[in-house]
């Protein structure tokens, strides 16, 4: 099943549907569809083999990603905040790109010598072309691809094809399930993988888009009340904006009835301060990775007001959990040996389930024998079976032959009063091998020291899980998308 086929039942469901945009002057299913089959055309008569996106996210989008799957090619975004060094050294894993490109940053791709347009050239274009027949190709072809972060080692394009696309959405999303005035704000940037899970769930679904190509909380808050938005999609880093924003007042959102938050680990207490915020939204933590076409994992509505009025600790250690696997998805904790673990007891997530990929262009796909993906990420489930994720395997700070996770640290941290980031990393050490430091930020006018964060860590830690140093700064380094971006961190730690 070709991604192209969702939006053909969406059309076939009800043509005149606006599927993207404002209520008064959006784009209907009929339209996208038109649109996206003259983008095929376009992208045919082209000669390419990958169609390249840099730019915001909006509604050229949606059509730029079915338009590529109806011309038999796969859709690229690429992170259009990176350096023009870093998106020329991109090209170099593309082969004979169409590149659409944001005006901003579309200089770069023209001074490579490739085919280049804006995404408004690219659409006019469109409409004017002959429509295609499609889709071409078959459930197997590549639909995306998408670069991992970069942050730590060079990026890697993950291969999600249209089978394990269309199985994500199948498995977990009720076709036309929407109620008419259902709306979903689109806030994610299009090369993350979120952004790509968005538009298929949502069409799907029966769901209008309303696009916000960049972030600022205000102009997220008066989108949300000016059309009537009823679920949005956010990373942490944007919650903690709009929280900050909000003063500790209410969000004063009456329509939005679904929020859901993923891509990187959410401060417990940014999340419980949006909870007061937004009393009246349903919560949803969505835990998935590029290479398991987005959420394998969900923490709902309801286990979420459960978790945060529980007095039963285990019930009320939930809401740090990503929730129990999605249909369709299995999980495992094993230990270092490939044993599989019991409940409560930690180890590393793999994952089995038709949605799970785990390729990369150009090498052998990672999956084992029986199908499972090794994610890296350090876990546990409780009995349950809910998830908890505890932060990449590569993050484990070694001390005197002890593994200290930093999440376990930087939890305790964000429970002092004064903290309202904080980052722990391990640094190189003769004698113990690594040294624990933790950088933090501090709220407007707190005021501690670095000796009283250290003791409050180990009140609430055994001692050999507290920091050597503790840095402060004004802001720690994140990736558009939320991810910490530890490594920065580790080469300006302090040296004693």
């Amino acid at each position: 099943m070709n991604i192209a086929m969702l939006l053909d039942m969406a059309v076939a469901g009800d043509p005149d549907r606006v599927a993207i945009g404002r209520r008064d002057s959006g784009t209907t299913c009929a339209e996208l569809r038109d649109t996206a089959a003259g983008v095929a055309a376009v992208v045919r008569r082209s000669g390419a083999r990958e169609l390249v996106f840099a730019g915001v996210n909006g509604p050229a989008f949606p059509m730029m990603l079915f338009g590529a799957a109806l011309a038999g090619v796969p859709l690229v975004p690429v992170n259009y905040r990176l350096s023009a060094e870093a998106l020329t050294g991109l090209l170099q894993h593309t082969e004979k790109p169409l590149v659409v490109a944001d005006e901003a940053f579309a200089g770069v791709f023209g001074e490579a010598g490739l085919d280049v347009r804006t995404p408004e050239a690219l659409l006019a274009q469109g409409r004017a072309a002959e429509p295609v027949d499609g889709p071409e190709g078959s459930p197997d072809d590549p639909a995306v691809l998408l670069f991992t972060s970069g942050t730590t080692a060079a990026p890697k394009a993950a291969v999600l094809r249209h089978r394990h696309l269309t199985s994500y959405v199948l498995q977990t999303v009720d076709f036309a399930s929407a109620a008419p005035d259902d709306a979903v704000l689109a806030a994610v940037p299009p090369y993350h993988v979120a952004g790509i899970g968005s538009v298929l769930s949502n069409l799907y679904a029966g769901r209008r888009m309303v696009h916000l190509g960049s972030f600022e909380p205000g102009a997220w808050l008066d989108l949300v009340r000016s059309e009537g938005i009823t679920s949005a999609m956010v990373v942490p880093t944007m919650l903690a904006r709009v929280v900050e924003h909000l003063g500790g007042g209410p969000a004063d959102v009456p329509t939005l009835r679904a929020l859901a938050y993923g891509g990187a680990r959410m401060p417990h207490t940014v999340l419980e301060a949006a909870l007061r915020a937004f009393p009246d939204t349903g919560f949803t933590n969505a835990y998935g990775l590029t290479e398991t076409s987005s959420t394998i994992a969900l923490l709902g509505p309801d286990d979420h007001r459960a978790a945060l009025s529980s007095d039963d600790p285990a019930v009320r250690a939930r809401l740090r959990s990503a929730g129990r696997m999605v249909p369709g998805v299995e999980g495992q904790i094993r230990d270092a040996a490939g044993g599989v673990q019991p409940p409560g007891a930690p180890g590393e997530l793999w994952v089995r389930g038709p949605q799970v990929s785990g390729e990369y262009k150009g090498a052998a796909a990672l999956l084992d024998g029986e199908g499972w993906f090794h994610t890296r990420d350090l876990a546990h489930f409780d009995a349950e079976g809910y998830l908890f994720i505890e932060g990449r395997a590569d993050d484990t700070i070694i001390r005197g032959g002890e593994n200290i996770a930093p999440a376990e640290v930087e939890d305790v941290l964000l429970r002092h009063t004064a903290v309202r980031e904080a980052a722990v990393v391990g640094i190189p050490d003769e004698e113990w091998g690594e040294r624990i430091a933790a950088f933090v930020v501090t709220h407007e006018g707190a005021a501690v020291d670095a000796e009283t964060l250290r003791a409050w860590v180990r009140t609430h830690l055994r001692g050999s899980k507290t920091p050597d140093a503790v840095v402060f700064r004004d802001e720690l380094p994140y990736t558009p998308t939320g991810k910490l971006l530890r490594r920065r961190l580790v080469t300006t730690a302090p040296d004693d």
